[in-house]
């Protein structure tokens, strides 16, 4: 599905009306978290969405994260709900969402797990990652390994990076992987073995990831913090302290430049309902 050009505006601005409630919540709270991946990018580079972009996504330390979600399972208005690991059935990911009922954001992906999934922020949780180069490389090959047959275990239709003969042996794969991963493991055992493979053995590091989607070797935390609020759109949120440090590791040297048409990606979905009162 590709959008209307109506209806991609229409969802930047739900995404950004749910981001606006979580952020009051963090400044009461005081709760620190940061624009990430692309919100982040589309922040310094274009003051607000990357044009075609159709997520937005923040990221907290771990235990930011455990205590948004505690507080904000009481205190989200009505109009949003939580999806949360472990918690939420038919839930791939690994890292919780705010959606806005009443709307819908179906991929294939989604509408094969038989999750209800509305227009969403994503809340990515960031872990210690271990001064031991050893250890912390077995966390990011077990948070990869463990997110990705995740995914696997939810839906057999899943994106793949190639096209064409390619690209239907992973299609393939991944069908045959699903039946596998079904036959052999739970949803909880899953969970579990995220959790426990991607845990720091040791005391508070220097350094954190969000292991269901890492950048790699991870982000220096006095680099990331404190944070600092800079325009978005109609507002203004918070970014990492450090932003040319972080977006030159997330994005590479040229991240300030515009990428070709082509490599212009977005997730559109195969089925987008949005709130009545963004409709215009």
């Amino acid at each position: 599905m590709e959008y209307r050009p109506d209806d991609l505006r229409q969802l930047q601005q739900t995404e950004l009306s749910i981001l606006k409630e979580i952020d009051a919540l963090c400044v009461r709270h005081d709760i620190p978290y940061f624009l990430d991946s692309g919100s982040a990018l589309g922040a310094v580079r274009h003051g607000g969405f990357i044009p075609w972009d159709d997520d937005m996504d923040i990221g907290m330390l771990r235990s930011d994260y455990e205590r948004f979600l505690d507080i904000a399972a009481r205190e989200l208005s009505e109009t949003c709900d939580l999806l949360i690991p472990g918690k939420a059935p038919h839930y791939a990911a690994m890292f919780a969402k705010v959606m806005r009922k009443g709307t819908k954001f179906y991929t294939a992906e989604t509408i094969e797990a038989e999750l209800h999934q509305g227009v969403f922020v994503d809340i990515f949780p960031y872990d210690d990652l271990s001064d031991e180069e050893i250890i912390a490389k077995s966390q990011l090959q077990k948070g990869r390994t463990w997110q990705s047959v995740s995914y696997l275990y939810h839906a057999k239709t899943i994106n793949v990076p190639h096209r064409g003969v390619l690209g239907a042996a992973e299609r393939l794969a991944c069908r045959c992987s699903h039946y596998v991963v079904r036959a052999l493991l739970t949803e909880q055992a899953i969970n579990r073995r995220f959790n426990e493979g991607t845990r720091n053995p040791g005391e508070s590091t220097k350094r954190c990831v969000a292991f269901a989607a890492p950048i790699a070797g991870g982000l220096e935390k006095a680099r990331l913090f404190p944070t600092k609020r800079i325009a978005f759109e109609d507002t203004e949120l918070p970014v990492p302290g450090n932003t040319d440090y972080y977006l030159e590791k997330a994005f590479g040297d040229d991240w300030n430049q515009l990428p070709p048409l082509e490599k212009r990606r977005n997730h559109a979905p195969i089925v987008l309902e949005l709130p009545k009162e963004e409709r215009q």
